[in-house]
């Protein structure tokens, strides 16, 4: 049998809601499916620890991290107590860069039973590739002068490895989908780096002959998400396109409570960490309405990472089948209770 060893960290808001919910489900399927087994270890870092401790997590977190197979993270996030751009870069992007997760795969898909926000919308199964590494969230620049005089300069830094690794990655999962992929692209706009960006995806292409490629202005891609997100497959995009484009597929599913996501480390030295796009959602927290779904549907993303794609399949069953079903929270529609949702998932697993 193959047992998985996983650090949990809850984190913040609705994560201690929702982690518990997706580490239930796991461990059901596991029972019932045979073949696998999970350990949890639970992290209590969050903005919580960070008024305790001064820091989101203790210097040696990552040393402790990286005896795991994989990260399960629930959400980072409390503004109220903690700025975000003290606790995301203290935890989750201090994970993501310290175990060089270069890659952010994010799925959408139209579900039946859930209303998607568009007005007639068709099926669509789509995948973004986001490069995870550098583009415009590098951390180049800095701040010089005060008053008005005050000049604040950011730059993006694009690599021929980094995007290749996120096209290279694009093209394997179009390979085994609908053969289509789609670059996100402001090379009309962005004078340096997205005509860079578009070279080497020509060079790319060059080594898919099978697949079919085409070239999108990040705007007009933007709205065709909106519009057709149907004509869609494979997506590769930078770091800061990837990120807005994977929040509209979210919302044209219906809520970001369903959307899950990946950040995969590439060389096998350190762990992929895996969680959910919602975020902390404070103003939910203790209401027993948040959406399980995003950090289940994320579990299932983790399986497929560790090759248990059976396992991985008959819970993804079990999810549309609930969700068709009817037996869903209220930001899709329904009025069911987090705890709900999960049963009606394990009692799914059970009965395959």
């Amino acid at each position: 049998m193959n047992t998985y060893e996983i650090a949990s960290i809850p984190g913040d808001g609705i994560g201690k809601e929702v982690v518990p919910e997706a580490i239930r489900v796991l461990n059901a399927l596991a029972e019932a499916h045979g073949g696998i087994g999970f350990t949890f270890k639970e992290f209590p870092w969050s903005c919580e620890y960070y008024l305790e401790h001064g820091q989101m997590m203790p210097d040696d977190g990552l040393k402790t991290l990286r005896n795991f197979e994989s990260v399960f993270l629930g959400a980072v996030g409390n503004p109220n107590i903690v700025a975000d751009h003290i606790s995301l870069w203290g935890l989750l992007i201090n994970i993501r860069r310290g175990f060089e997760q270069v890659l952010n795969i994010r799925p959408a898909k139209k579900f039946n039973g859930i209303k998607s926000k568009l007005a007639d919308a068709e099926n669509f199964d789509l995948i973004v590739v986001r490069e995870n590494s550098e583009g415009e969230y590098s951390e180049v620049g800095g701040r010089i002068y005060n008053g008005p005089d005050q000049i604040a300069i950011q730059n993006a830094i694009f690599s021929r490895k980094g995007i290749e690794r996120a096209m290279k990655e694009a093209f394997k999962l179009a390979g085994a989908r609908r053969q289509l992929v789609t670059s996100a692209t402001k090379s009309n706009g962005i004078f340096h780096s997205m005509p860079f960006w578009d070279e080497v995806f020509r060079d790319m292409s060059a080594e898919y002959p099978d697949i079919q490629t085409e070239e999108q202005h990040i705007d007009a891609l933007a709205a065709f998400f909106v519009t057709n997100p149907q004509r869609f497959d494979v997506i590769v995009a930078s770091n800061l396109f990837g990120d807005i484009l994977t929040d509209i597929g979210a919302a044209i599913m219906g809520s970001v409570g369903i959307a899950p996501a990946a950040n995969i480390n590439m060389n096998g030295k350190y762990p992929s960490m895996f969680e959910p796009v919602h975020g902390s959602a404070p103003d939910i927290v203790g209401k027993e309405t948040a959406n399980p779904i995003g950090q289940i549907w994320t579990a299932k993303m983790m399986l497929d990472h560790f090759g248990e794609t059976e396992a991985a399949t008959v819970l993804m069953h079990a999810i549309e089948t609930v969700i068709e079903e009817g037996i869903v929270t209220p930001d899709i529609g329904g009025n069911s209770k987090t705890g709900e949702v999960t049963d009606h998932i394990i009692d799914k697993l059970q009965k395959v």
